[in-house]
């Protein structure tokens, strides 16, 4: 099978890595694509994996619908030529290009109708099918959902194993406490209107950790030059590692939060999606992995970091709510190896029985 994944975003690597390989050990030819994302391109060469450059991305919302319509220009000549069967990803061009040549389109989305009103409206009608975790508030009748979230696709058991290493790489000690705080840039078409932390509160975070361990700040654009001393260095491909011995990860970032979340690392996050997306309601509801606030709940924030950071056994009780986590979840890779391959029989065994990917734990 001739099969083409789009990456849209630096996560996406993650997401689509393991699948790239097990597609091409398999003997399918798989071709990646990417828009001109340095950190995304920098992941792709860590991992070794060769790609196409469709174009630059824009951050201005006007200028994106212009873009989309190069990028599907371009996303159709190199599926013509390469007689793709099959596009995996998710972004817009999959779906669309899928409506204008013989490629059939699956896409990944793990975000409620709600909140990506562009995405559902513009991408979902084109595609011919969605893949989203289960329970998702889903409209499309041509979802397929499944027991799992993107980050299992990276960052579950049989996929991830933390290299105690990066702790050396840090300069930090084992057993040694600290601290990851994730600050998002929030530009992508679903984050129009969306606040996170404040300038003040990123302020008191870094001097109230400070004084409980040691302070590593990452962000998805340039950082500031008050947070420059915080900024985290360790290699992009290490970052989940240091994520899994970390004492707490605080943030503004969905995927992040997520990932610390699979990982049994606690994590908090502020911003106004908070209550609004299932997946994330699910690890604080039902697992108790991650806690969120919105902007104006700063204060309950810091009362809840102040609170798990009294727990003595904080780590241990979080990788025991972790396992409860991993045994009712699959493991995403496996799952959309076999579902790519046997593509479409795999969409109508899913719809007649969603108990098949138990196969995939």
């Amino acid at each position: 099978m001739n099969v083409l994944i789009d990456i849209n975003h630096p996560a996406h690597v993650h997401l689509f890595r393991n699948v790239y390989a097990m597609l091409v050990e398999h003997g399918n030819k798989v071709l990646v694509v990417v828009k001109e994302i340095p950190s995304a391109m920098k992941l792709l060469d860590l991992y070794g994996i060769p790609y196409l450059n469709i174009g630059k991305k824009d951050d201005n919302i006007m200028k994106k619908g212009l873009d989309q319509m190069v990028y599907d220009k371009r996303l159709l000549k190199i599926v013509h030529e390469h007689h793709i069967d099959l596009g995996l990803g998710s972004s817009i061009n999959i779906p669309h290009v899928s409506k204008l040549s013989k490629m059939k389109s699956v896409i990944l989305d793990d975000d409620d109708d709600e909140v990506e009103p562009l995405f559902t409206q513009f991408g979902h009608p084109f595609a011919d099918t969605i893949l989203s975790p289960a329970g998702t508030p889903r409209k499309s009748k041509k979802t397929v959902f499944v027991n799992a979230y993107h980050e299992l696709a990276y960052l579950h058991p049989n996929r991830f194993k933390p290299d105690e290493s990066v702790l050396q790489d840090a300069g930090v000690k084992k057993g040694e406490p600290y601290f990851i705080l994730r600050f998002n840039a929030f530009k992508a078409h679903h984050d129009v209107g969306v606040v996170g932390l404040t300038i003040e509160n990123k302020r008191r975070l870094v001097r109230y950790l400070e004084s409980k361990g040691k302070v590593f700040i990452t962000t998805e654009r340039d950082i500031d030059d008050e947070f420059k001393p915080y900024q985290l260095k360790v290699s992009p491909e290490k970052a989940h590692s240091l994520m899994y011995y970390a004492t707490m990860l605080v943030g503004d970032s969905q995927t992040m939060t997520s990932e610390a979340a699979v990982l049994g690392t606690p994590a908090i996050r502020c911003n106004t999606f908070v209550g609004r997306i299932h997946y994330l309601e699910e690890e604080e509801h039902k697992y108790g992995l991650t806690y969120g606030f919105r902007p104006d709940e700063a204060e309950k924030m810091f009362e809840k970091i102040n609170e798990l950071l009294a727990m003595p056994n904080l780590k241990e009780e979080w990788q025991a709510r972790r396992q409860k986590l991993l045994s009712e979840k699959i493991d995403y890779t496996q799952f959309l190896a076999w579902f790519v391959e046997n593509y479409p029989e795999s969409k109508k065994i899913m719809k007649n029985n969603p108990d098949y990917q138990w196969r995939f734990k």
